[in-house]
């Protein structure tokens, strides 16, 4: 049975017509991968979680507006991703330069296949890892912890023009990593856990 729902268009036509195995089937193939999908963007297991699940139902609840030649799989790696920028929007207000890093991360996930952004992550945190040990500090003191340069300054007994100096160098080092797709990144790293963010 299950050979049958390995065909995107015969599983779309499956759930359309109610087929509760075919919706237990996409339930059972995409769900742990949408919750670790999801969970990277998040950093919450339980947020994560609740995302996956609405997704899910409102994908059974609307299923007759499935369209033949959607990509299922594709449809709810957006769905989801969707999910979580409206709760976003939602959680508060969206600062226009929260839009245009929300409008960027969008881009990629509509330009690239689903998995790009998790990728990106990955990638941004290894060079972020492999940093030089001071520049690192600095940099995760901006990003991470929120502190501003002058308070990072003190705190480390260094001049702001150091901190300027190590949070440029990280950019540099990012940017040649992954291009204009840093700010973006970064963003969604930091920014949505971080009030204090800012893009320098």
């Amino acid at each position: 049975m299950n050979n049958l729902y390995l065909d995107n268009k015969k599983l779309i036509g499956a759930l359309k017509k109610g087929d509760s195995k075919a919706y237990t089937f996409l339930v059972d193939t995409y769900h742990h991968k949408l919750c670790v999908y999801v969970c990277s963007l998040t950093n919450d297991v339980d947020l994560a979680e609740d995302i996956v699940q609405n997704v899910f139902i409102r994908t059974w609840k609307k299923r007759d507006k499935l369209k033949d030649e959607f990509s299922i799989k594709s449809f709810l790696y957006r769905s989801v991703y969707n999910e979580f920028i409206d709760g976003y929007r939602k959680q508060k207000m969206v600062l226009p330069l929260e839009k245009k890093y929300i409008d960027a991360l969008s881009s990629i996930v509509e330009e690239r296949d689903e998995y790009a952004l998790e990728r990106l992550i990955k990638m941004v945190r290894k060079e972020i890892k492999n940093l030089p040990p001071k520049c690192k500090e600095v940099f995760l003191l901006s990003k991470e912890e929120g502190l501003t340069n002058i308070e990072i300054a003190e705190y480390k007994q260094i001049s702001i023009k150091s901190v300027e100096g190590h949070i440029t160098k990280a950019f540099s080092i990012l940017r040649s990593a992954v291009g204009n797709k840093t700010s973006s990144i970064l963003f969604l790293m930091f920014g949505m856990y971080n009030s204090k963010f800012h893009l320098k």
